[in-house]
């Protein structure tokens, strides 16, 4: 049954503005949950479904992906389709830790646009792409906005986060598994395995594209979102 309900779920410091493209292209009510209240994945989880519709479909990207695993827990049976963009099942790294620790206490510091711009081009954009003003100014822009406190708590919700390889075999409505070949963050491996532990899903590597797919190629995860939601 197509989708009724979006419930779009950005990545770490990004707002509704990492799914603009989208927004424009699906014609069926679209809601972007508010994700900068919340130092976990289970009050977060919980305070996006008391706002969300009864019944929904699902996209999350990165961060995003990761709080979808989690709603997927908590209310199953409200998810009618799933998109996993650019995101990672595994819990995180103690390396990955420890930084996020170090970059916690330099966007306190005042220094969270030193810190947006130099991760900017090198992590999150494909080598094509590390020169497109627009992306790069929305990026800092969307980091700005929430700014230092909400870095903070999503950094803590990202480094205690659950493993949620377990939660895969579970999921049971049609999945799109999706991402740029040249994700740094979460490489085209992790969408492999995600792909082959849920039933049925599909895959789909993105040339030309690093971790932020809705922005770096916004018309091939758009033509994929509705070739999964009209399911």
């Amino acid at each position: 049954m197509p989708a009724e309900n979006i419930l779009l779920l950005p990545g770490m410091m990004c707002d509704e503005r990492l799914w603009l493209h989208q927004i424009a292209a699906i014609d069926v009510p679209i809601h972007v949950a508010d994700t900068s209240r919340s130092d976990n994945f289970a009050d977060m989880a919980a305070q996006a479904l008391a706002a969300a519709p009864p019944e929904f479909a699902m996209a999350g990207l990165s961060m995003g992906g990761i709080l979808a695993f989690e709603i997927w827990r908590q209310a199953s049976e409200r998810v009618t389709h799933l998109a996993l963009l650019d995101t990672n099942p595994h819990p995180d790294a103690p390396s990955r830790k420890s930084m996020r620790y170090e970059q916690i206490e330099e966007a306190a510091s005042g220094n969270l646009h030193k810190l947006a711009v130099e991760s900017l081009k090198p992590l999150y954009l494909a080598e094509k792409n590390r020169g497109d003003e627009a992306i790069l100014a929305t990026i800092l822009a969307m980091a700005l906005k929430l700014g230092p406190e909400v870095f903070e708590r999503q950094s803590l919700a990202l480094l205690n986060r659950p493993d949620s390889a377990a939660t895969l075999a579970n999921i049971s409505c049609p999945t799109s598994v999706i991402c740029g070949r040249e994700d740094a963050i979460c490489p085209v491996r992790y969408h492999e395995f995600m792909a082959r532990e849920i039933s049925g899903a599909n895959l789909v590597v993105i040339d030309d594209c690093g971790h932020l797919s809705t922005m770096e190629q916004p018309e091939v995860v758009t033509e994929e979102l509705l070739r999964l939601f009209a399911q």
